[in-house]
């Protein structure tokens, strides 16, 4: 009588589907008990909506790549909560579409990187960032302060964000355009930084 093992390896469509069921009862068990804890889906207290400003530079963080080299999510563990602090709760992440965790750290995690440097210091590393870390490796961003926003798709993108729950008025859609237009894609870019991880006390 043959191995019913064997049997399974050597028929690579039983095998597939055998891997996708296991697959999907591991992905429900982590999963589906998440859907039911109301702290994963209640915003931590403080938790405030980006700003029109904080939203561009959400995007253009999203468009040069950064989430590529650095995560936003620190993980539960004493060499991560010591170097960047408090790590990270589900509720702070409740109004964030996508999500920028990212898994890769060739930077550091930004997580908590909001006010720890001032808008000066981020102007100069963003430009250049041998200029304040020597060792680093990421590469300048100068355009960032010569490109300026024009502001025509910024309500647009804060009443989608409404639309998805985010509690934006309708005077902060009103508001956006002249909220962003005339400023660089560098203060945009800043005030984002400036933003991360100042909500959880």
């Amino acid at each position: 009588m043959a191995n019913p093992h064997e049997l399974i390896e050597k028929n690579v469509g039983l095998l597939t589907i055998l891997i996708l069921v296991a697959i999907s009862f591991g992905a429900m068990v982590q999963i589906t008990p998440l859907m039911f804890q109301q702290q994963t889906m209640e915003p931590v207290t403080g938790l405030r909506p980006y700003t029109a400003l904080e939203m561009e530079g959400r995007d253009i963080y999203i468009r040069e790549g950064c989430s590529g080299c650095h995560s936003q999510m620190i993980r539960p563990f004493r060499a991560e909560t010591e170097r960047y602090g408090h790590y990270s709760v589900a509720g702070e992440s409740v109004w964030e579409r996508p999500f920028l965790w990212g898994s890769k750290r060739t930077g550091p995690d930004l997580a908590r990187v909001g006010q720890r440097y001032s808008d000066e210091w981020h102007r100069v590393h963003l430009i250049n960032p041998r200029d304040v870390v020597p060792e680093s490796n990421m590469p300048g961003y100068p355009w960032l302060q010569d490109n300026i926003l024009t502001g025509e798709k910024t309500g647009a993108k804060l009443q989608i964000f409404k639309d998805l729950g985010v509690p934006y008025t309708d005077e902060d859609i009103a508001g956006a355009k002249a909220a962003v237009q005339g400023k660089t894609e560098m203060e945009a870019l800043i005030a984002y930084l400036q933003s991360l991880g100042t909500h959880l006390k």
